[in-house]
């Protein structure tokens, strides 16, 4: 089921969005009635050159954007959790505590636990964020993400200012978290050799609707597959930068992007 957007339905059968608008001016739309459908359990990576909208659907599925504008409708399942780019824990709170706050119930704290084990970092439950590096960190938001159990996972560049290793080995978790707790996830990225690796569709923005929709088959993900290299360039060609000719909205493999 679904109503006009300004408030978001409650569904288990995945995301659905139709005819979404968007704009903050007069000169134009971000959004112009875009479609989208998610399937549960799907890991879709959007990208898209800046501006095309990307994050502003993002913002629009976790219903922190109520302006969203036209006839068209939203459907997100009930437990929808983010992870932005900083993993935005609070400094005075100790680490256990970040996950579980707001969390109801009263095993809370052993659910804590067992999502910072899933993470790496049991035994680090009382240590301060500051003490944490950056990858740690962001290991912490995917617990305090994941520990809720979400349908609906919406990550917003959140590998984007970690080293290459670190990326690497936060994509080798977020696959395996993924693959234990099986939420549909919508991942925001500006790297496509990260979009490929990931996820099981590759969807364009451009001109605020889906240009593009590349469904991604499980040997192309590596990186040592002849298809990788052709399905890399597709997308590239499809943001039109390809080459030596990349923009500065995207990034080749073992760069990293400065905001």
């Amino acid at each position: 089921m679904a109503t006009d957007v300004g408030g978001l339905t409650a569904t288990t059968t995945g995301v659905t969005v139709r005819n979404l608008h968007r704009s903050f001016n007069r000169s134009g739309g971000v959004l112009n009635g875009l479609d989208l459908d998610i399937a549960p359990g799907e890991f879709v990576a959007l990208i898209g050159r800046s501006g095309s909208g990307k994050s502003t659907l993002l913002r629009a599925l976790a219903g922190l954007d109520r302006d969203v504008q036209g006839y068209g409708r939203i459907s997100v399942p009930e437990q929808v959790s983010v992870v932005f780019q900083d993993s935005r824990l609070l400094p005075w709170k100790r680490l256990l505590a970040n996950v579980t706050f707001g969390l109801d119930g009263k095993d809370a704290a052993e659910r804590g636990l067992r999502a910072l084990t899933e993470v790496g970092l049991a035994g680090r439950e009382s240590a301060w964020p500051a003490e944490l590096s950056g990858g740690q960190q962001q290991r912490a938001a995917l617990a305090r993400s994941l520990v809720r159990e979400p349908q609906l996972l919406l990550a917003d560049e959140p590998f984007g200012a970690l080293d290459a290793l670190t990326r690497l080995q936060m994509h080798e978790l977020l696959r395996k978290l993924c693959a234990v707790h099986r939420p549909a996830v919508l991942l925001v990225t500006h790297d496509v050799d990260e979009a490929i690796v990931l996820a099981d569709r590759v969807i364009l923005l451009d001109g605020g609707v889906v240009a593009t929709d590349v469904r991604i088959d499980l040997a192309q993900r590596s990186q040592a597959d002849p298809g990788f290299a052709g399905l890399r360039h597709q997308l590239l060609d499809a943001l039109g930068a390809t080459g030596e000719h990349l923009g500065s909205d995207f990034i080749a493999p073992g760069q990293r992007r400065v905001s």
